[in-house]
């Protein structure tokens, strides 16, 4: 029987901090407008924590059935890989934490959008059960799209787009079209990410089938690729923070713009494979680091 560590270990905490990102950087925004809704904000983050282990929970489980999870992967050994949760115990954890994502999603979006129409309320349901099911198809099913490379476009609609725009409409009730650009940049980040993962595997991935932008590409293009994808995501930001300057204190994340100068020089030229696992986490946090820097000059510049 798996042990709560196991479980634990199969959640890939280190993930989370990427997920609660861009949910952070919607309820900032809201903030700055002048529209932020505390219990619907708490709700996004415990729905966003949710789906993230549904999303974990669901890539070891396919990963593993598809043979992807074996000896030659290079990054951490998953759980079903090593025998730690069987298929079985797996399939029961995504059942539990799905029915959890869609218990606060439910109690999320009804308590956001009822009150405006139950067409709109209808409409954000759909997105989440969405979400579920794209975390679930990302590795799993017949037609898995992870491993015919459309994962990065993916994790930018489902890291991004989605949850900036998403925790931004269910606390302020309408869309602001600027909002747009800083959640391009958070698709962006996430999206360098998963490149990161997949520059990382690529060598058993492509053995395995799973053909991951990376392996189309070839590790030299991949590397370029990642420095577009980073530096895309900082020019979206500092136009939306141009255009909707109020105070310099919007400005704050520039601080934390030489860690991902240093990490982006230091990958390119990185040839070992294994040693870009390290920089997976260091991405994830540093977005974590940029995304509450943001939201605090949001804050800084409305008092």
């Amino acid at each position: 029987m798996a042990t709560a560590k196991s479980w634990i270990k199969a959640a890939r905490p280190r993930t989370l901090p990427l997920a609660l990102s861009g949910i952070i950087m919607g309820c900032g925004l809201a903030w700055f407008y002048g529209t932020i809704h505390a219990p619907v904000s708490v709700l996004a983050i415990i729905t966003a924590i949710c789906i993230q282990i549904f999303s974990n929970f669901a890539n070891d489980y396919g990963d593993s059935r598809k043979g992807t999870d074996n000896l030659y992967r290079i990054g951490p050994s998953r759980t079903v890989q090593t025998g730690e949760i069987t298929l079985k115990e797996m399939e029961k954890g995504m059942i539990f934490v799905g029915g959890l994502s869609l218990f606060f999603g439910s109690w999320l979006v009804y308590v956001a959008t009822w009150h405006i129409s139950p067409a709109v309320f209808l409409r954000f349901i759909g997105l989440g059960v969405l979400s579920l099911l794209a975390a679930w198809f990302y590795t799993s099913g017949k037609h898995a799209y992870g491993y015919v490379g459309l994962g990065d476009l993916a994790v930018f609609l489902f890291f991004g787009l989605l949850p900036v725009a998403g925790a931004f409409f269910l606390n302020a009730g309408f869309l602001k079209p600027a909002v747009l650009l800083p959640a391009g940049t958070m698709g962006l980040f996430s999206a360098g990410v998963l490149n990161l993962n997949n520059m990382r595997d690529i060598g058993n991935d492509k053995r395995s089938g799973k053909i991951t932008l990376p392996v189309r590409m070839g590790e030299r293009i991949s590397r370029v690729y990642h420095l577009v994808l980073v530096l895309c995501g900082w020019i979206a930001v500092v136009v939306y923070t141009y255009e909707e300057q109020r105070s310099p204190w919007q400005w704050l994340f520039l601080l934390v713009f030489p860690l991902f100068v240093n990490d982006l020089v230091k990958v390119y030229k990185i040839r070992d494979a294994a040693g870009l696992d390290p920089f997976l986490k260091r991405l994830a946090l540093s977005t974590l680091a940029f995304t509450i820097l943001f939201c605090m000059g949001l804050v800084l510049s409305v008092f």
